[in-house]
């Protein structure tokens, strides 16, 4: 600083006799003159700056205020300049920025009120569990009336774990696919809803950890709490290393997990009461670092738990991710993952004795008349809600889920046992001249060949077609621009095709899920279905472990 110093007094002294000199000889015009002495004045003013920079630094040093790591000076340092904004309201935790990744920004986000719908039927699928067995044993039959919290069946290979009905009703069908496996089983549910009741027991009433497990399955909420890896149904007799929540989502037109949890905040801490009392490890929760506003309370106040935030686009609210960014799986690991409202449900079941098996969902879609919220039961028909509410200019595709991961159904179909979103977008089969050549074709893409990626803040209308066909799997990248782990996507891909077991544990397939390489898939250029590829890989680790 002080050799800055001296060196901007020399150019001054210099300028100054250079242009006195010329002045006097009058060899310079009036507008050059000006000039001169603007540029002289500049270097006062910058020399007036240093001399009390450096004043001010030496005043911080005196009284000791250099020691404490701030710049006491008028000048930031580089650091200061490249060092991310502070998240005034993340606190309580570290902040994890990621850069990696894509937010998919599409017309039709649901609005923040809640509908009313009446659900008249209600199916639970077997399908909807990992690693179940094609035919449980089912302990209903048709005609059969329940309640809720009744169990259903449960999987000949763990007979432990329950499956339990989210209404009170009467059985009205079990369907069979193919080699008479167990499709659904769909329940009439009735108007007015009754509860198998149980009495209302105190964490501290249960003698051991076996005690808490056995209560859980027996229930019927175990079968909400699942494992990494292999997206399991969290096996009873496992003691996981430690249990992860996110609380926000990510995904394209996800629900607002903070508006879904409204009202629920004695629930979930009593959820996290109970989770805590499952692992010797910790409870962590994943707090969203990327709104503009703090996130809900429920999340923020909760207690018993270890928080981390997150900063970045999606997939910044897969639990995955925030595993891989705060304690990443190894090989013989296990942890578990629970949702925000299915940490509420095993909750409602120690504070109101209750099988309560409902969630407040997103119905999302530029399609959609009125995008908005619903509670409904899990599996609820979906029939009532789209009934007149679904715009009839243009052929549509309702998904169970998001764009990126959801699953198609009809539109009097079921919502899957761990869906909290509906999405309707528009069903475009028609060719497209030049395809991705296009140059004046608006859409989403991770690419920024098309104009609207200039563009942060435009929304498109989402659709079906994929612009392509499916071509060779070439190394470009792509995979790793939009994923923000320490993996290698695209030779993972390879490695699972090729069935080469040890390449696939050494490049980290333990610690992903399908839902981790969705957007992998959105930005592929081969149009490789890259999750179908990943849930086989795990089926083949899974099978040999």
């Amino acid at each position: 600083m002080k050799i800055r110093f001296k060196r901007s007094v020399l150019l001054l002294s210099l300028l100054t006799f250079a242009v006195t000199a010329q002045a006097q000889s009058g060899s310079l015009s009036n507008a050059m003159l000006t000039g001169l002495f603007v540029i002289a004045l500049l270097i006062l003013l910058v020399v007036i700056m240093l001399v009390s920079d450096i004043f001010m630094s030496e005043e911080a040093r005196k009284v000791g205020a250099d020691k404490t790591g701030d710049n006491y000076t008028l000048f930031p340092s580089m650091s200061e300049i490249t060092k991310p904004r502070d998240i005034g309201y993340a606190k309580g935790g570290s902040v994890t920025r990621l850069k990696r990744g894509h937010d998919i920004k599409l017309e039709g986000a649901a609005q923040k009120v809640l509908g009313d719908a009446r659900v008249n039927t209600v199916a639970i699928s077997p399908r909807d569990f990992v690693g179940m067995s094609p035919i449980p044993k089912v302990l209903v039959e048709k005609d059969d009336e329940i309640k809720a919290g009744d169990i259903l069946f449960f999987d000949k290979k763990r007979p432990e774990i329950k499956y339990a009905s989210p209404v009170s009703g009467q059985v009205v069908d079990v369907l069979r696919g193919e080699k008479r496996a167990i499709d659904k089983i769909v329940i009439l549910a009735d108007k007015e809803q009754q509860y198998t009741e149980r009495a209302a027991v105190n964490l501290n009433d249960f003698k051991s950890r076996e005690d808490l497990v056995n209560y859980l399955t027996e229930s019927g909420v175990w079968a909400f709490i699942r494992q990494r890896p292999f997206e399991l149904v969290a096996d009873p007799a496992d003691v996981p290393r430690d249990i992860f929540i996110s609380t926000f989502d990510s995904a394209p037109l996800a629900p607002d997990v903070d508006f879904a949890m409204k009202n629920k905040a004695t629930a979930f801490q009593r959820g996290l009461d109970v989770l805590n009392k499952l692992t010797e490890g910790k409870v962590h929760l994943g707090l969203n670092a990327s709104g503009e506003n703090a996130p809900s309370l429920t999340f923020t106040r909760a207690q018993n738990v270890e928080k981390h935030w997150f900063n970045g686009p999606h997939p910044a609210g897969n639990v995955g991710v925030q595993i891989h960014h705060t304690a990443p799986i190894n090989k013989g690991e296990v942890v578990w993952v629970v949702n925000p409202q299915d940490v509420a449900i095993i909750g409602n079941l120690f504070t109101k004795g209750q099988y309560r098996a409902e969630r407040t969902i997103a119905v999302t879609g530029a399609e959609v008349r009125e995008p908005k919220y619903y509670t409904l039961p899990v599996g609820a028909s979906v029939e009532n809600i789209l009934n007149n509410n679904i715009l009839t200019e243009r052929k549509t595709r309702t998904v169970a889920g998001d764009v990126l991961t959801g699953t198609q159904i009809a539109n009097d179909g079921y919502l899957g046992f761990f869906d909290d979103q509906i999405t309707v977008l528009h069903e475009n089969d028609e060719y497209e001249l030049f395809g991705w050549m296009n140059p004046v074709a608006v859409r989403p893409s991770a690419s920024s060949t098309f104009p609207g990626s200039a563009f942060k803040d435009i929304t498109y209308q989402a659709e079906t077609n994929t612009h392509g066909e499916h071509r060779a799997l070439v190394v470009t990248g792509q995979y790793e621009s939009v994923l923000p782990m320490d993996v290698y996507p695209q030779h993972l891909i390879k490695a699972i095709l090729a069935n080469d077991f040890e390449r696939m544990e050494g490049l980290g397939i333990y610690e992903l899920a399908p839902e981790d390489v969705a957007l992998c898939e959105f930005a592929c250029t081969s149009k490789t279905n890259v999750q179908d590829i990943l849930r086989q890989g795990l089926d083949v680790i899974r099978e040999q472990s």
